[in-house]
Order: C-alpha cells, then structure tokens, then sequence
C-alpha cells in the first residue's frame, strides 16, 4: 500500500486526475475500435514485415552472399542491429524493477509500455541469429544434443553464454510484464461487453483475478521477488553481449571498458526508445494527465547522465588506443575517425555527445517535441556506435593485405528497415488488445478519492 507521502507525490505527478473511475475510462477506452492512423501505422508496419520477408527469402534462395559480408567482415549490420535491438531491451527492466525497488513514483506511467518495449526488442533480437546463420534449416545444430554428427556447441565461447544470457533475460522479462498486466486484464475485462471475443480472452488472461486481500497479498511478493530478480539481468545481460567482443583479440575490443560501457549505451539507447514511442501515445490518446512533462523530464535526466558515461567512454577509447602504443589498435581509431568509415563515426558522436548536450536545459527537457526529435537522433546514433565498433574493427585487423572495405548490401538493409516493422507491429496490437499505462499502479499513489456526505436526515 502507499504511505501518505507517497499519495502526496503521485498528487503533484498527476494533478488532473479526480478520481478512481476516471482512471479506469481514460485507458481503457485507449483499447476501443481503432482510429484511421492506428490502421495507416499497421500497414506501414505490415510492408516493413513483407520487406523483410522478401529480403530474407531472397537470401536464402540465393544465399548468404546477397549481403554485403565478406572476409574479413563476417559481422556487419545483422550483428550490429543484433546487438541494438538487445540494448533497446534494457530500459523495460531499469523502469519497471529497478527504479520499482528504489520506490521511484515516476514510473507508474510510463513502465508498462517500456516493459512491451523490452518483450519486443528481444523477440527482433532473436530473428538476427537466424539471418545471420544463411543455411536457416540448419538452426537446430546450435542446440546441444546428442546426435550422429557429433557437433556440439563451444560452452567456452562467448556467443554461448550470450545465448544463455538473452533467453534467461527474454523468459524473466516476459513474466514479470505478464504478471503486472493482471490486475489491468481484470479491469478491462469487467469492462468488455459480455460474451464478446475479447471479453473472454481477457476471462482467460486474468487468471481469475477478482482482487481479493490474499491476491493482493501474493500478487505484491511475488511482483517483489520478480524485481530484484531481475535487477542483475539489467547489469549481466549486456556485459555478456559486451563479451562477445571483449574476449576477442580483435584491435578495438579488447577492452575491460566494454561492459559498462555497452550497458550505459543500452539504458542510453533503450529509455530514448521509450520517450520516442511514448510521445506519440500521449499525443494520440489524449494522456497528458498521465504521461506528464514531469516524467519526460524523468527520463531526459537519466538519458543525460548515461548519455555522458557513453561520451566518456568515447574518448577514453581514443585516448587508450594512443596512449597504448599498438600501432594496430592506434590504425583502427584512426580508421574509425578518418578513414573508410569516418562519416560513420562522426555521425555516432553527433548523435550521442553533441545533441544529448541540450538536456541539460530544463526548457528543452519540458518540451515533448524536442525530446522526440532528440531521442530519433540518439537511436540513430547508438546504431551507429554498434556500426562503427564492429565494422572499422574486423575490416582493419592486424595484417594490412587482408583489409578489406565493407558496404551492406540492399537484403541486409532490407531486413534491418523490415525488424523495424516487425517490432512496431507488435508494438501497435499491444496498445489495442493491452492496458499500455498501469491503471492499479497510478491508482495506488492517488490520494483517496474524497466521499460524498450523508445527508441529514430530516425530522418530519
């Protein structure tokens, strides 16, 4: 239950809101009949699904030199949008199990949405492997099992342990976002007219939720206990991915800084993805009460404050690989900001050191169109950061006769513009068929809704 201090602060977040009800028909009337733009999005977002199936199948009919890979870069933009989509990931569980043990009241709003955000993120991450193997009806040779072949995964290697890592962090993430959407399913199924299709598929994801003091009971500890169990995902996660790298020798990777540095650039990248879906939403539905500009001011400070670890560590890799004296490790940054791929490099340290440079103006953070147009380019910027690690590192190793210059291909861009469909697609039914903002959550740091006085009775 909220203290009285806590009931104070969810007043001042959501001063406009007067009462339990009202809560209850602002969100859920968010998953009546759609409006003419939800269905023009769903449509974009169909042709980016039938773009990526047709990139994807004109791979596998022609194989995988449809794409831009060649020796010595095995690892272009699959890999790079790979490891995008795992950062995106990330801000769901800070949000939503972080800053929940940390009793941050400005969450409420916004964690439901970025927990689907996360749901999404990994399910696009997972096609990546897929893609990048070619030979697709080959995926179950990655699986260890006892077969004629003999072929058996590396457990020393860590694309294993990354594999481990994204399953375990999909399959707790996927839990602890259906587990707080029961009491909302509840609502919205009171609410449902009765005997129609979605009231009973909200009958069946309610799980009999009638929001009883022993379902409250249970539903809080084991909301807790999914929390802090996934509080070391959000660190362990992307440090292995991190490893992926680091435990190469490759010039560029090999570098203790990796981890922090990869899971900084994943709150970074994933709480701008989270401002830029959100903006719409509250524009769209009209939940200016609920989605304030206290909170986007929220979650610009935390995309400050990683945005400036991520710069940081920008620099200090240059300065490691001067102050180091390898001269293979001194080529590949001077590659990466001078040579084949420098446009690359600068437009990542625009993106992600020059424009977040803006949050630190309170004006700019009040203001949701800035923001969106400053998140747009932090995304951007944060693909190119994994662009640039991984292609300037692998195209200039350490013998000079086998650089090579790498340029995706039109399949590989292809399918990288169609993930983007896909997840929007996902994206899109979740906000029709799914509360997409907390209603038990708001209404608990509500102040109590004020009673009506009985009315004297009067003497005849």
């Amino acid at each position: 239950m909220a203290t009285a201090t806590e009931q104070e602060r969810g007043a001042k977040t959501h001063p406009d809101i007067r009462s339990y009800g009202e809560v209850n028909e602002d969100i859920l009337q968010m998953l009546s009949r759609p409006g003419k733009w939800w269905w023009i999005l769903l449509g974009m977002s169909i042709a980016g699904i039938g773009l990526l199936a047709f990139s994807w199948g004109n791979q596998i009919i022609n194989g995988i030199g449809m794409s831009g890979l060649n020796p010595p870069v095995g690892w272009g933009a699959y890999i790079t949008t790979f490891v995008f989509w795992v950062g995106i990931a990330h801000s769901g569980t800070l949000i939503s199990a972080i800053l929940f043990l940390f009793r941050a009241r400005w969450r409420q709003s916004i964690y439901r949405a970025a927990e689907a955000m996360t749901v999404f993120a990994v399910m696009t991450a997972g096609l990546y492997p897929l893609i990048h193997l070619g030979r697709v009806w080959h995926a179950y040779w990655l699986f260890p099992y006892p077969n004629q072949r003999m072929l058996w995964p590396n457990f020393s290697s860590p694309l294993v342990w990354d594999v481990f890592a994204v399953t375990t962090y999909f399959t707790v993430s996927s839990l602890f976002f259906l587990l707080g959407l029961i009491p909302d399913i509840a609502a919205a199924r009171d609410q449902a007219p009765k005997g129609t299709l979605r009231q009973k598929f909200y009958q069946l994801t309610s799980f009999g939720w009638r929001g009883t003091d022993r379902q409250w009971h249970h539903f809080g500890k084991a909301y807790l206990y999914l929390a802090a169990l996934a509080t070391p995902l959000v660190l362990s996660v992307h440090s292995v991915v991190s490893w992926d790298f680091a435990m190469s020798i490759v010039p560029g990777w090999h570098a203790t800084i990796f981890a922090p540095y990869f899971v900084a650039g994943a709150i970074f990248s994933g709480v701008a993805m989270v401002i830029t879906i959100l903006v719409p939403i509250r524009k769209a539905f009209g939940l200016e009460k609920y989605l304030t500009t206290k909170h986007f001011d929220a979650m610009a400070k935390l995309c400050l404050v990683t945005g400036l670890i991520v710069f940081y560590a920008y620099l200090t890799e240059f300065f490691m690989a001067w102050y180091s004296g390898e001269d293979p490790e001194r080529r590949v940054f001077w590659n990466r900001a001078f040579g084949h791929y420098w446009w690359a490099t600068w437009i990542m340290l625009t993106c992600n050191g020059i424009i977040p440079i803006l949050l630190w103006f309170k004006r700019v953070r009040y203001s949701i169109p800035a923001l969106f147009v400053i998140t747009l380019f932090i995304n951007i910027g944060m693909w190119f950061e994994r662009y640039v690690i991984i292609v300037t590192s692998l195209s200039h190793e350490y013998v000079p006769f086998a650089w090579n210059v790498y340029r995706p291909s039109l399949t590989e861009m292809g399918i990288v513009i169609g993930t983007f469909g896909w997840f929007f697609f996902w994206i899109l039914l979740f906000i029709r068929l799914l509360p997409p903002v907390a209603i038990a959550e708001i209404k608990e740091v509500l102040p109590p809704p004020m009673r009506p006085k009985k009315r004297e009775e009067v003497a005849p």
